[in-house]
């Protein structure tokens, strides 16, 4: 079906990136996947999407994530952009990370990854389908925090 005021079927962009026939580096999709890329990077963008942190209050937030993990993943996520590490004058050296402009907008885009992964579980509330002990530890409580879920 095809939206009127667009010309090209719901669902899809009308841009000619779209039409590609094998994964491009300037493809927006890729782009996104690459920046979101590993076990952990999620949630380790969430937990800077609720504001800056140390890196032991984000080892404290997903204390099953290894220090080599969350190490890479921060590193990761400051070379593409979508963090900043401030390094803070004194000693013992501190540091914060917080998300760029670029990086909080990823809050939608795993917001919207969310709602789709809920409604390809089946029906079920997005609380009662990710709480209670059956849930995966890491995924609990996970991302329904920057809008509402679309259901």
């Amino acid at each position: 079906m095809t939206h009127p005021t667009v010309g090209h079927r719901a669902g899809l962009p009308d841009d000619p990136r779209a039409a590609v026939r094998e994964p491009a580096p300037d493809c927006p999709v890729e782009i996104t996947l690459a920046v979101l890329q590993g076990r952990w990077t999620t949630l380790v963008v969430r937990e800077l999407l609720r504001g800056d942190r140390s890196y032991s209050e984000l080892a404290e937030a997903l204390p099953r994530l290894s220090d080599k993990v969350l190490s890479d993943r921060l590193a990761h996520l400051v070379e593409v952009g979508v963090a900043e590490r401030d390094r803070r004058p004194g000693w013992p050296p501190r540091v914060r990370y917080a998300l760029t402009p670029r990086g909080r907008r990823l809050g939608p885009v795993l917001q919207a990854l969310w709602d789709w992964g809920s409604l390809s579980m089946g029906t079920r509330p997005l609380q009662a389908a990710h709480s209670g002990p059956s849930a995966p530890p890491d995924c609990v409580g996970a991302f329904p925090w920057t809008m509402a879920p679309h259901v």
